[in-house]
C-alpha cells in the first residue's frame, strides 16, 4: 500500500469492507503514516477484523536492537542468514507445513530479525546467522502480533518474497489475516505426459529395465498421489526402431499397456501446421490403426500436437481432423498466450476442444544425463527444492507437465525429478495431491477458470516461436493496418467509401451476412478464429505499398473489443467518428423503423429514449442502441486503456459531411499513407443528394444508396430536451477528453454545452 497525504484508497463500499487483508510492502511506511491515515486504517482493521502483513525494508545503515516505533518489538537489520526452520506451533500455517530445515544460505544479506518484548508475539520462522562470530542462536525472521497490544493482528516478514518459503507463508498469512475469507484451495491436480513414445533416436530410448523402473516409480508415486498414472503419447511409426534392447523396451511398454493412460501424438511426429486436413487425417488414422492392433485405448479424448504446432496459433485443419478421427475434446499447450513467463499461461476453448496450459519441468529431449544437465545438477535440484518446479505445483491448482521418452531412459531424470518434487511438496505443504484423466482435468480447469473459456487471439508475428509453428502460407501482412470503429450512424459508410477510393488503400472483402462490415471482434465471428478473419483480406503483393483496413461500426462500444483488437492488431490505427449524440440516436431510431423493426414501429422516439428499467425488454434494448453509443467519452476512454492516443484519431462527422476533402487529407497524414491522394479531384457535392459523392467521370458521380443520407422529420422539443438532459454529463466528459487530446472542440458540442 502506498499512501500520500490524506489520499487513502476507499476502504468500504456501502458500509462493507473492501479488503480482507492489508499488505504493506514496506512496513515502515505504515509506521510513518500521519495520525489521520493511521487511525483510519487501524479503525478499519479493528472494525472488520482484518489483519496486516508487512515486509521490513533493507537499510544502508545497520540497526542493532532498534525499537519499532509504537511497538514492544526490537529489530536487528542487514543480517546474512542460513538454515531456516518453521515453528511447528505456528498458528498461521495452513497450506505450509513445518517440514524441517531449509539448509544453506538464505537469499540476500539484508535480513531483519525480531526480538519481542511482549507475549502478544509468536515467532513463525527462525534462521541462524551465517557469520561465525555471531552467537549460533536461532533468530526470529517472521513474527505474528496476535493483537493483544491494540486489538490488531500483524504479521511481519524480516525478508522478502525472494525466499520461496516466504511465498508459502504469505499465502497462509493472507488466509489467516482475512479469517479465511481469502484462502486458496489445498487441492492440486497433477498430470505428467510422456510425449514421443517410440520416437527417440537410437541410444536415447527406453530399455525393458527402464520400463520396469517406470512402473515401480509409478507405484511409489501412487502411495503419495492417489490415482497417479503416467500419460503416454505415442507415434506408432517408430515402434521398435531402436537398438535391440530398446526394441524390447517398446515391447515391454505394450505388455503393460493397461498400466498407463495413453493418447495419440502423431504417426510420423510431424508438425500439424505443415499439413493439410487430409494429410492430418491420414497421419491420425495410421496412429489409430496402430493403437487398435496393440490394444492401446483410443477413447481418452486427449491429444497433444508435436511441438504444440497447430494448437496455438490455431491451425484449423488440426482441430477438424482431431474431431473427425479421434473425437478429441481436450489438449494442452505451453504457447498460449506465450511460452514465457510461464505463470501467465492460460487455457481457452476452441471448436469445443479445451486447450489447457502445459508446464515444463526443466527436462527436455536433450536433458538425459544428470552430469550433463545445463549449468549443473544444482540447477535441477534447486528447481525441485522450493524453486520453479516446486512452485509450479504449489501455485497452480492444475498442472500438466511435458516430459519425453528420453527422460525415462538413460539416467531416468524424469523419475528422479517427479519423485523428488512430490516428496518435497508433501514435506513442506499440506496440499492434497491428486491425478485424474485429461478429460476430467479439462472440465475441472474451466470450472475453476470460467473466464478463460473465450480465447484472446494474439498476433502470431509478435512471437518468434509462434511464427515457427504457423503455416507458411499465412502472413501478418494480410491483417489490417487500421480500423474504422464507428459508432454506427455517424458517417462510417461514407468514410469507408472515400477510403476505398485511395489507390494505396484496400478494404476488406464484403461479408455475405454483414455487407461491407466484417464484425469480427464484437460477436460470434470472433470465435471462428483469425483464419476466418484473414480470408476477408487479400495478401498484398508488395507489403509496403498497400494499406488494408476494415470498417465495423459495431466495434466502438463493445466492452471486450479494445482488448481483442490490441491483442491481434497492436499497432493498428483507429478511426472514430462523432456527430451530435442526440442526432445519432434519432438517426438510429429511424434506421430501425426503415428496417421494419417491430419495437421502433410500436413506440415513439420519445417513448424509446425515456424508457425505464422496468420497461419491456425489447424497448430497453432499443433505448440502449439509441443512447449508449453516444456516450462517446466513455467508450473512447476504454479504447485508450489499451491504445496510446497517437494510434487513435477522432473525426467530426459534421465536418466529414460538409468538407470531406479536408478530412480525408488530414486522415492520410494520420495514417502515414503514400502516395498522397488529392480528393479535391475525386469528390463532388451532389445537390440532389445533399452530400459529397465519388466522381467517376467528368460529369458523373456515384453516390451512396438511398438508405444513406436520409432526411428525417425534425425532433420535437420534448425529445430534444430529453436528449440534451441525458447527454449533458457525457458531453462535458467529451469536451474534457477532446481538450486533453488536443483536438478542437466541435461547434455542435460547444452549442450543446451552452
Amino acid at each position: 500500500m502506498e499512501v500520500v497525504g490524506k489520499s487513502l484508497p476507499l476502504l468500504t463500499n456501502l458500509s462493507v469492507g473492501k479488503y480482507g487483508t492489508i499488505v504493506f510492502e514496506n512496513f515502515e511506511r505504515y509506521l510513518q503514516l500521519d495520525q489521520w491515515n493511521k487511525d483510519l486504517i487501524d479503525k478499519y482493521m479493528k472494525y472488520y477484523s482484518v489483519g496486516l502483513i508487512g515486509f521490513m525494508p533493507s537499510h544502508e545503515e545497520t540497526q542493532v536492537g532498534a525499537k519499532l516505533h509504537g511497538f514492544p518489538l526490537y529489530v536487528h537489520t542487514n543480517m546474512a542468514l542460513e538454515n531456516a526452520t518453521l515453528n511447528k506451533d505456528n498458528p498461521v500455517l495452513r497450506l505450509t507445513r513445518a517440514g524441517g530445515t531449509v539448509s544453506g544460505s538464505l537469499p540476500g544479506t539484508d535480513w531483519t530479525v525480531f526480538t519481542p518484548d511482549s507475549e502478544s508475539y509468536v515467532p513463525l520462522e527462525w534462521a541462524y546467522p551465517s557469520i561465525t562470530h555471531y552467537a549460533q542462536e536461532k533468530l526470529c525472521t517472521a513474527i505474528l502480533d496476535q493483537g493483544a497490544i491494540d486489538g490488531i493482528q500483524r504479521l511481519l516478514f524480516g525478508g522478502n518474497l525472494e525466499f520461496w518459503l516466504h511465498r508459502l507463508l504469505f499465502l497462509d498469512g493472507i488466509s489467516y489475516m482475512s479469517m479465511g475469507r481469502l484462502s486458496v484451495s489445498l487441492d492440486r491436480y497433477i498430470l505428467v505426459d510422456i510425449d514421443d513414445i517410440f520416437v527417440a533416436p537410437k541410444g536415447n530410448r527406453m530399455t525393458a529395465d527402464d520400463v520396469m523402473a517406470l512402473l515401480e516409480s509409478q507405484e511409489r508415486l501412487q502411495e503419495l498421489v492417489p490415482g497417479w498414472k503416467f500419460n503416454l503419447g505415442f507415434s506408432g511409426k517408430y515402434y521398435r526402431k531402436g537398438y535391440p534392447e530398446e526394441a524390447m523396451g517398446d515391447e515391454k511398454l505394450l505388455e503393460n499397456v493397461d498400466k498407463f493412460w495413453w493418447f495419440g501424438h502423431m504417426w510420423s511426429h510431424t508438425q500439424p501446421h505443415k499439413l493439410t486436413q487430409k494429410e492430418l487425417e491420414i497421419q491420425m488414422q495410421l496412429n489409430k490403426q496402430f493403437a487398435w492392433s496393440h490394444n492401446i485405448p483410443t477413447d481418452s479424448g486427449y491429444s497433444v500436437a508435436p511441438h504444440h504446432s497447430g494448437v496455438y496459433p490455431v491451425h484449423e485443419p488440426l482441430y477438424d481432423a482431431w474431431k473427425k478421427v479421434w473425437n478429441i475434446r481436450v489438449t494442452s499447450s505451453e504457447e498460449y498466450p506465450h511460452l514465457y513467463p510461464a505463470r501467465l499461461r492460460r487455457g481457452f476453448i476452441h471448436r469445443n476442444i479445451m486447450v489447457l496450459p502445459r508446464q515444463t519441468c526443466g527436462l527436455f529431449t536433450h536433458t538425459i544425463f544428470i552430469d550433463k544437465y545445463p549449468s549443473g545438477r544444482q540447477v535441477l535440484d534447486s528447481s525441485i527444492h522450493g524453486g520453479e518446479l516446486f512452485q509450479t505445483i504449489v501455485f497452480n491448482p492444475i498442472s500438466i507437465f511435458m516430459t519425453h521418452l528420453s527422460n525415462y531412459g538413460n539416467d531416468r531424470l524424469a523419475l528422479y525429478t517427479f519423485e523428488s518434487v512430490i516428496k518435497y511438496v508433501k514435506c513442506w505443504t499440506n496440499l492434497n495431491l491428486r491425478t485424474i484423466p485429461p478429460l476430467q482435468l479439462g472440465e475441472k480447469y474451466f470450472h475453476l477458470y470460467p473466464d478463460e473459456v473465450d480465447p484472446i487471439w494474439g498476433n502470431p508475428c509478435a512471437d518468434h516461436r509462434h511464427i515457427e509453428i504457423w503455416a507458411r502460407n499465412k502472413s501478418c501482412e494480410q491483417l489490417p493496418k487500421f480500423l474504422v470503429i464507428g459508432p454506427q450512424k455517424t458517417g462510417t459508410t461514407a468514410l469507408y467509401t472515400f477510403l476505398a477510393m485511395h489507390p494505396a488503400i484496400v478494404a476488406n472483402y464484403p461479408s455475405p451476412d454483414t455487407f461491407e462490415e466484417v464484425q469480427f471482434f464484437n460477436g460470434k465471428n470472433y470465435f471462428k478464429g483469425i483464419d476466418w478473419y484473414m480470408k476477408f483480406f487479400p495478401v498484398p503483393r508488395n507489403s509496403s505499398s498497400k494499406f488494408l483496413f476494415e470498417k465495423s461500426a459495431t466495434y466502438f462500444e463493445g466492452e471486450v473489443v479494445p482488448k481483442r483488437v490490441k491483442a491481434l492488431l497492436p499497432n493498428a490505427k483507429l478511426v472514430v467518428i462523432i456527430i451530435p449524440p442526440g442526432k445519432r440516436a434519432y438517426s438510429w431510431y429511424h434506421h430501425m423503423r426503415a428496417h421494419h423493426d417491430v419495437t421502433a414501429l410500436q413506440y415513439t422516439f420519445y417513448e424509446v429514449i425515456t424508457a425505464g428499467d422496468k420497461s419491456p425488454r425489447p424497448l430497453r434494448d432499443l433505448r440502449n442502441k439509441c443512447l449508449n453509443p453516444g456516450m462517446y467519452a466513455k467508450h473512447i476512454e476504454r479504447w485508450l486503456d489499451f491504445f496510446p492516443s497517437s494510434q487513435l484519431t477522432i473525426i467530426d462527422g459534421e465536418d466529414l459531411r460538409n468538407d470531406p476533402v479536408t478530412i480525408m487529407n488530414d486522415l492520410q497524414k494520420f495514417l502515414y499513407i503514400e502516395p498522397f491522394y488529392n480528393y479535391t479531384e475525386h469528390l463532388r457535392y451532389d445537390k440532389r443528394k445533399g452530400f459529397f459523392c465519388q466522381v467517376i467521370e467528368e460529369d458523373k458521380t456515384k453516390c451512396l444508396g438511398r438508405g444513406k443520407g436520409r432526411i428525417y422529420p425534425p425532433m420535437n422539443e420534448s425529445e430534444a430536451k430529453a436528449l440534451k438532459d441525458f447527454y449533458q454529463s457525457y458531453n462535458v466528459a467529451l469536451e474534457k477528453l477532446m481538450t486533453r487530446l488536443e483536438y478542437p472542440v466541435p461547434a455542435w458540442l460547444e452549442d450543446d454545452l451552452q
